[in-house]
C-alpha cells in the first residue's frame, strides 16, 4: 500500500525481525505462532531474550498449522507466512482480524515474490534478498504499516536498544531509514546484484510471473509425488503446502521400519549420493525437522530442472534401498 514504509536494514531477514520485535514488543501481550524451527526461534527470542511477561505460544508439530482461530488480535501476533523448514504455509490472510488492535508481525522471507501477501493484514513484514528473489545475502527488508509507525512513535520499550535496532528518536520515527539512508553502509555490489535480480523478475512477468513459476515448480514435484510410492509430502493439507520450500518424507515400509536415527541416516545417504553425482546440493531436511528431503522451488529455479531431478531421486532411493538389503 502507498502509505506503508519500506526500509533496507542490516542482517538479512533476521535483522529485520529482531529490529521489529526489540523496538515494538512489550506494549501489550503477545501471541506467537510456531510450526517449524524459525517460528520456534522467534518464540525463544520473545520469551528468553526479550523476556516479555505475557506470551502465548500457539504451537503445532511439523507438517501442521496451529489452530489459527485461537489467535487473539487484541494482542501482538508474530508468525512466519511460509514455514521454510516444514513446508507449511498459511493459505491466506482470512484468519487475520481487519479490526485488530494489536500488531501483526510477519516473517515473510520465503513467501515474498512467490505467494500472495495481503499487506492490509500485515503491520510489519520482513524478508531478505537472497531467499525468493535470489539476490546477494546480508541485507533485510522491513515494511511498516501506519499502525506500526504509530507504535514506534508512542511506545518506548524499557530495555536497552542497540544502535542498529533503533527506529525512533524522541517519539518520532527516524524517517531516513525508509528513504534510503541506511543505518550502516551497505554493499554496493549487493545493491547492483539485487537490482539485477529485480530486473530479471520484471522480465519474466513481474510478481505474477514469479508466483506462476513457483506454482509450476511446486506442481512438477507434486505430480511426481503423486505417482511415487516411497515419498509423501510432510504437510498433509494441500492448500497449506508451500510452493517454495517443498518438504518430503520417505514412507517406504522397509525404511519406516528402521529406528528414527537410521531413517535419518538413510535420507542423508540419499542426499549425499545426489551431491556426489553433482545432481542436487543441500536438499536434505532441515536438521530440526523430520528426516527427508527439502527442495527449493522458488521462481529462480527452472521447472525443467526439477523435472530432470525426479528420476535422479528415484535412482538414489533405489540405490540406497538396495544397499539396505545387501
Amino acid at each position: 500500500p502507498d502509505d506503508y514504509l519500506v526500509g533496507i536494514v542490516p542482517a538479512s531477514d533476521t535483522g529485520a525481525m529482531e529490529m521489529a520485535m526489540w523496538s515494538m514488543l512489550g506494549e501489550r501481550g503477545v501471541d506467537v505462532l510456531a510450526w517449524e524451527s524459525f517460528g520456534a526461534g522467534w518464540v525463544n527470542d520473545i520469551k528468553n531474550q526479550l523476556k516479555i511477561s505475557d506470551v502465548r505460544v500457539l504451537k503445532s508439530d511439523y507438517g501442521h498449522l496451529p489452530d489459527l482461530a485461537q489467535v487473539d488480535f487484541d494482542r501482538d501476533v508474530i508468525f512466519t507466512w511460509n514455514g521454510t523448514t516444514s513446508g507449511v504455509r498459511v493459505p491466506n490472510a482470512n484468519w487475520i482480524d481487519s479490526n485488530r488492535s494489536g500488531l501483526t508481525i510477519c516473517d515473510a522471507t520465503s513467501a515474498v515474490y512467490a505467494q500472495n501477501l495481503d499487506f492490509a493484514k500485515l503491520d510489519v513484514t520482513t524478508f531478505s534478498w537472497q531467499k525468493a528473489l535470489g539476490g546477494e545475502a546480508a541485507h533485510g527488508m522491513l515494511i511498516l504499516s501506519p499502525k506500526a509507525v504509530e507504535r514506534l512513535e508512542s511506545f518506548s520499550p524499557n530495555r536497552p536498544l542497540p544502535k542498529i535496532f533503533r527506529m525512533s528518536k524522541g517519539g518520532k520515527l527516524i524517517a531516513g531509514i525508509f528513504e534510503g539512508a541506511t543505518i550502516n553502509t551497505i554493499s554496493m555490489l549487493a545493491i547492483e546484484d539485487v537490482i539485477d535480480a529485480m530486473e530479471w523478475g520484471m522480465s519474466i512477468g513481474g510478481l505474477e510471473g514469479m508466483q506462476g513459476r513457483a506454482d509450476a515448480n511446486a506442481k512438477a514435484i507434486a505430480d511426481w509425488v503423486q505417482t511415487t510410492d516411497w515419498v509423501e509430502f510432510l504437510p498433509k493439507i494441500p492448500e497449506q503446502r508451500s510452493n517454495t520450500s517443498i518438504c518430503l518424507i520417505i514412507v517406504d515400509p522397509e525404511v519406516m521400519s528402521l529406528d528414527v536415527a537410521e531413517q535419518a541416516a538413510f535420507a542423508k545417504r540419499l542426499v549425499a549420493r545426489l551431491d556426489a553425482e553433482g545432481v542436487a546440493y543441500d536438499i536434505g531436511a532441515y536438521r530440526d525437522a523430520p528426516s527427508g528431503l527439502r527442495i527449493w522451488c522458488g521462481s529462480t529455479i527452472e521447472t525443467s530442472d526439477l523435472m530432470a531431478l525426479t528420476p535422479w531421486l528415484d535412482w538414489a532411493f533405489q540405490q540406497e534401498k538396495s544397499a539396505l538389503s545387501s
